[in-house]
């Protein structure tokens, strides 16, 4: 199994570059779980479509092992950790290389979200990109967590 976080954005703070790596490396090695960061494109004036399909294709550049996309979108469907923990472990099971997509500031490409397996929320709430990376990284080592019976995840 292979887990590729591939997201768009700018310059994370440190405080949540920490976290992400804290979280990382409690992972184990056969999780085999990156983090492809991609630079957001030049916003001035340029038309949000036009960023949104520049982004595109460097995101299925990153993503062109994958054999399973997965993109987050405000109205993708919301996964609870345990879900989240069954995936993961289909995922394991069918040896998937999957590659989990946070877009930029102003999205996904609506022709990028018809090319992924699934669409995803990560909350109703509107998240930082920084701040969707660490809930990602956190989610991912709970579903660990609950799939070893770790006691990081509580019911």
């Amino acid at each position: 199994m292979k887990i590729n976080l591939i997201a768009v954005g700018k310059k994370m703070p440190d405080w949540i570059s920490e976290g992400i790596e804290h979280y990382k490396k409690q992972l184990p090695k056969n999780y085999n779980f990156a983090i492809t960061s991609i630079e957001s494109q030049s916003r001035k004036s340029t038309n949000p479509e036009v960023i949104k399909s520049l982004e595109e294709k460097l995101i299925l550049d990153a993503a062109s092992d994958s054999t399973l996309l997965i993109a987050f979108d405000e109205l993708g469907k919301q996964q609870t950790s345990k879900e989240l923990s069954k995936s993961i472990e289909k995922w394991q099971l069918n040896s998937e290389s999957v590659a989990l997509i946070i877009g930029g500031a102003d999205g996904l490409s609506s022709d990028l979200k018809q090319k992924c397996n699934l669409i995803w929320s990560l909350s109703s709430l509107t998240l930082t990109h920084s701040m969707a990376r660490l809930l990602v990284v956190e989610q991912i080592y709970r579903g660990y967590s609950l799939l070893s019976n770790h006691p990081y995840h509580r019911s």
